[in-house]
């Protein structure tokens, strides 16, 4: 039987219009099954911290379970590039350590950050600490670089990863004092906070996130923190710059997808994000660790990561960092 001429046409607006109407279905119904949130860190580390707290935020907001999968190694390379190798649908996502911004210099990689990811949402930005286990005979950074240089070689200090905020703000701390405070790498926060809490290690510069606890438990000695403006967690520890002029960093952390993912998979995840920002509990939560937040669009999280990435190549480069 023959289909008239206008019925045929009509038939094949609807057949052309249907995979769009499909895709919308599609992402209109996203997350339709579990959502994997890579972290390149060990666990309990400041990453894997706030991925668990965020990651449990989507989980009620958009009704499918944020797994938390944790890849370290590398200095969280090898969580990214899992990310960027990812199918770019929404379902694999990277919780951004602000190591990303270095690593782009101080490994040869196969992908790059910037433009293999589509930037989701900041999250927050956080403090370091300079701080000691209590056996170190120091109580402020004055006496920090007085025992340093009295002592050269003999104090260490632990981080989560070469090229990490807790490398750097050390290297940076050695480079305007003038003292040698050898780096000891490990793989995460948590691993380097139990040395440091055992013992084993004499200092870090770790997260406040990483920190807070273990300092009000009276486990650490706070010295100093890394930002300009004190930390309202620990507003009786002074920040290292009213010692050090100009000595100034901090760490940052957000969400991001394999480039090309949908953009309304990207808005989607955006506006929850920023809604759990705005949450009171979680707000609560988030400034009792010492955390700021990074509401905002996903281009202006973008945009940070590309800043971010330059400004430490810059520094990587005129201190001769290497990765091991």
């Amino acid at each position: 039987m023959q289909i008239p001429r206008r019925e045929f046409l009509h038939l094949a607006a609807a057949a052309a219009a249907f995979p769009a109407v499909c895709r919308t279905v599609r992402a209109d119904a996203y997350p339709g099954h579990p959502v994997h949130l890579i972290v390149g860190f060990a666990p309990g580390s400041t990453t894997d911290i706030l991925a668990r707290l965020i990651g449990q935020w989507l989980s009620q907001r958009l009704g499918q379970q944020f797994v938390i999968e944790n890849r370290p190694g590398a200095g969280g390379n090898v969580g990214a590039e899992m990310v960027v190798r990812a199918a770019a649908d929404g379902y694999t996502l990277l919780m951004v350590p602000p190591a990303v911004a270095a690593n782009a210099t101080l490994y040869h990689l196969s992908f790059d950050i910037v433009r293999d990811t589509a930037a989701v949402a900041g999250v927050v930005r956080v403090p370091n600490v300079a701080e000691v286990h209590p056996s170190v005979p120091v109580n402020s950074i004055p006496e920090l670089i007085a025992y340093a240089k009295a002592n050269p070689g003999k104090l260490s200090y632990a981080s989560a990863g070469i090229g990490t905020p807790s490398h750097l703000a050390g290297a940076l701390f050695n480079i305007m004092t003038g003292v040698n405070i050898q780096h000891v790498p490990y793989r995460g926060d948590g691993p380097a906070m139990a040395d440091l809490i055992g013992g084993q290690i004499p200092m870090a510069f770790a997260t406040m996130v990483a920190s807070v606890e273990h300092i009000r438990a009276g486990q650490l000695r706070p010295l100093g923190v890394t930002t300009i403006k004190r930390s309202d967690a620990l507003p009786g520890i002074p920040s290292i710059s009213e010692f050090v002029p100009g000595y100034e960093t901090s760490s940052w952390f957000g969400i991001a997808a394999p480039r090309a993912t949908p953009a309304g998979i990207i808005e989607t995840l955006n506006r929850e994000t920023n809604a759990g920002l705005a949450d009171p509990t979680i707000k609560a939560r988030l400034a009792d660790m010492g955390c700021m937040l990074l509401t905002g669009s996903p281009a202006e999280f973008g945009q940070l990561i590309a800043d971010e990435t330059e400004k430490w190549g810059k520094v990587i480069r005129a201190a001769g960092i290497k990765a091991e």
